[in-house]
């Protein structure tokens, strides 16, 4: 038997709706997330897409700023936009390069 919800108890586990899409936006700059994503056929279902859609408001400068790591993370929202950037990332290849491409802007060149 399912108990009712507690009036006591905040949806989402006690965090706002914010909270988990800023969390869960946030892990869209890492490529290896990207790639399990499409491994697992979730950029497959239109639900999902429109999902990354609505998350498009996170480009708001009063949303952006709550972001750890806009850049990358507004590039991915960006790129995942795209049906055949969804489709290319299942690639190992793609997702090592856009690794290496963030490793390399996020470490400052030593030879200055």
């Amino acid at each position: 038997m399912d108990a009712a919800p507690s009036p006591d108890v905040p949806p989402y586990g006690g965090f706002s709706r914010f909270e988990l899409e800023l969390e869960f936006v946030q892990c869209l700059a890492n490529p290896a997330y990207l790639n399990y994503l499409a491994v697992h056929k979730v950029f497959d279902k239109p639900e999902f897409v429109a999902y990354l859609g609505y998350l498009q408001y996170f480009k708001q400068p009063k949303y952006a700023k709550y972001l750890h790591h806009p850049g990358p993370t507004l590039r991915a929202l960006e790129l995942l936009q795209q049906e055949r950037f969804r489709r290319e990332i299942l690639s190992p290849n793609l997702m090592n390069y856009m690794t290496i491409e963030g490793l390399k802007n996020a470490v400052p060149d030593k030879r200055d």
